[in-house]
């Protein structure tokens, strides 16, 4: 049999939380992290990176690169619920995985070619937990 590993990475987790909780900063350029210029970016939105900010940046180095970005003290308790309820979403559509860190699972799919195409059945679990 054939071995197929799903590797789901929710890119800009922590970006995409915060635009849950707040509407308004959808299509914002938003800094997740530190908000001290000590801190460091711990995520950012994809309107940041066109200045080539990324996590693991200084937050100071960032905010001098993007100066019209919003700051977001980033809340680890928020983020925890949110990555719990999509790891029960993968729970329930996937037969084994393991989940990697808050925002990153792999998932084992070995074998469901013969029901659902596995690309198929990706994008449909992806769309899921889009939604």
């Amino acid at each position: 049999m054939n071995r197929t590993i799903l590797h789901l990475d929710l890119d800009t987790f922590f970006v995409s939380v915060e635009r849950l909780l707040d509407s308004r900063l959808e299509g914002q350029p938003l800094l997740v992290g530190g908000i001290s210029d000590r801190g460091v970016v711990a995520a950012c939105s994809y309107e940041t990176r066109a200045f080539g900010i990324h996590s693991g940046m200084p937050m100071k180095l960032a905010k001098e690169l993007c100066q019209d970005a919003k700051v977001i003290k980033g809340d680890a308790a928020t983020y925890t619920r949110y990555s719990e309820a999509v790891t029960e979403l993968i729970r329930e559509n996937v037969p084994l995985f393991e989940k990697s860190s808050i925002d990153e699972f792999y998932a084992d799919l070995s074998g469901m070619d013969r029901f659902f195409g596995t690309y198929r059945y990706a994008s449909e679990l992806r769309q899921k937990i889009i939604r």
